[in-house]
């Protein structure tokens, strides 16, 4: 019926009446339909959906669908003699495996990320050393908003990062939220050989117990979610604190749970709590880095002092 609409109105025109010409406009008309259907639609869902991923979900599922009705509209239009889907499509797909293999590989990443959903839009992901999280995925390239590079703690750089999605094949993909949606975060503390470091062990203790703002009960349900599908087995789930020797001090290392994007957070307050507990302790001191300087002439007249008296 459109067809038949435009070769009336191209028959108007003398110029417009080549067969050239018509592809073109029946081509431009397709998109425009199929713009005004998608606009149309994303409308009646945004009217009834309020939720922001499911938005951008159905907008991505629309467009898809789009695109895919164009692609094979305007295909039997330019390709008169390829009337069978399958034969269009089958060569379709020779023509451009030859010449766009990079392509291919992107669409086909797409279709993985699609079908066995490694991450999706949301999730915290680190893909071979770039780190954010995914704010948008494309049939090409899926977008990341980075964190970490120059910004300490997993904090936003404010930068957007486009992956090609192809190179979820050939790249080792990290998902801080998938399966088990906490981290294990530690906070190292260097104090004085000096230092109670019995008391100090204590007192970090206490404190990350009193931080600690996921319970043994929670994790442990979150495990067993996990554990349909992946390996994932915790022997001690609370915080702890370890004991090493270090060669300016003795450090004592707190492990606890996190969530994924309060990482920052918590370790500003447990190590506000640290100063201010330490602080009411004469026996517990953080150790830094120091120089220390022997002036030999004076030592060398205390040590003579010193042996005279002994032998005397």
């Amino acid at each position: 019926m459109i067809g038949n609409l435009i070769d009336k109105f191209a028959a108007m025109i003398p110029y417009l009446n080549t067969p050239f010409m018509i592809k073109i406009i029946k081509s431009v008309l397709i998109i425009i339909i199929l713009w005004m259907a998608d606009l149309i639609i994303l409308k009646v869902i945004y009217k009834r959906v309020g939720d922001v991923k499911i938005r951008y979900r159905w907008r991505k599922f629309v467009n898809y669908i789009g695109i895919l009705v164009g692609s094979i509209f305007i295909g039997r239009i330019w390709f008169v003699a390829v009337q069978s889907l399958a034969t269009f499509m089958g060569l379709f797909s020779a023509g451009v495996a030859i010449a766009l293999k990079d392509l291919i590989l992107n669409l086909a990443g797409w279709f993985y990320i699609i079908a066995r959903r490694p991450f999706e839009v949301g999730d915290r992901i680190q893909i071979e050393g770039d780190s954010g999280d995914v704010i948008d995925l494309g049939l090409l390239e899926f977008s990341l908003l980075e964190i970490r590079n120059w910004v300490d703690s997993d904090q936003s750089t404010g930068r957007i990062i486009n992956v090609p999605n192809g190179k979820i094949f050939n790249s080792n993909l990290a998902n801080f939220d998938k399966g088990f949606k906490y981290i294990w975060n530690e906070i190292p503390v260097l104090i004085t050989f000096e230092s109670n470091w019995q008391k100090a062990k204590k007192i970090l203790g206490e404190i990350a117990s009193k931080h600690s703002e996921i319970t043994s009960s929670k994790v442990e349900q979150e495990i067993k979610r996990a554990a349909r599908k992946y390996m994932i087995f915790y022997n001690k789930l609370t915080p702890i604190v370890y004991t090493d020797v270090k060669n300016s001090g003795v450090m004592l290392t707190i492990r606890y749970l996190c969530e994924t994007r309060k990482r920052r957070g918590s370790q500003q307050r447990i190590w506000e709590n640290i100063l201010t507990e330490f602080a009411k302790h004469n026996d517990i001191d953080l150790a830094y880095p120091t120089q220390r300087f022997y002036d030999n002439v004076r030592e060398g007249k205390k040590y003579a002092a010193d042996f005279t008296s002994v032998k005397g």
